[in-house]
């Protein structure tokens, strides 16, 4: 590859990984043609964008951007896919959906997921409990309902027990 293509290259890597927060690198490199159709699909319905790539140009990207990623570079050895998201837990939750129908692929080498770096194939469980930024939202509107409810629900419980006392009363003095 000629200078000016690996230019090139590089320089589409960076512009990818510029427009997604979150990326894994992974190893696809065994799986059949049947497999790797499948999971491309799979990516495209999570919005997660699927690249094959060459780890000197993906060290070279990386090198290029912001931010420090060198905890990365020893994961960058034998083929590379690169799986790049905005939904940070999204390819952990495909890529255990993968491993249960295959043992052993796409494995997972690494991860870089909401500023963390995840090293190896057994950070698959945390990387699916990461909280997408929805998922977060929900939990705060939840936990600020719950008070609000708790204030509703006592005034109208106390607002029966008000009526029911004033009943009893009013009927003790008609007695």
């Amino acid at each position: 590859m000629k200078k000016e293509d690996k230019a090139k290259v590089i320089s589409q890597i960076v512009e990818v990984l510029g427009q997604y927060p979150n990326f894994y690198l992974v190893e696809t490199a065994g799986l059949d043609a049947e497999k790797t159709s499948a999971l491309r699909r799979e990516c495209f319905k999570a919005d997660i964008k699927l690249l094959v790539v060459k780890n000197t140009l993906l060290h070279k990207a990386l090198e290029q951007m912001e931010g420090d990623y060198s905890e990365l570079y020893p994961a960058m050895a034998g083929p590379t896919s690169l799986m790049c998201t905005t939904v940070a837990n999204a390819p952990a939750k495909l890529l255990k959906d993968f491993v249960k129908k295959d043992d052993k692929l796409p494995m997972l080498k690494a991860a870089y997921a909401e500023g963390t770096v995840y090293m190896g194939a057994d950070q698959l469980d945390a990387l699916t409990a990461i909280k997408s930024k929805n998922e977060l939202i929900a939990d705060v509107v939840a936990l600020l309902q719950s008070p609000a409810k708790n204030v509703v629900s006592a005034l109208q419980s106390g607002a029966t027990k008000i009526h029911g006392i004033l009943e009893t009363l009013s009927k003790k003095e008609e007695a």
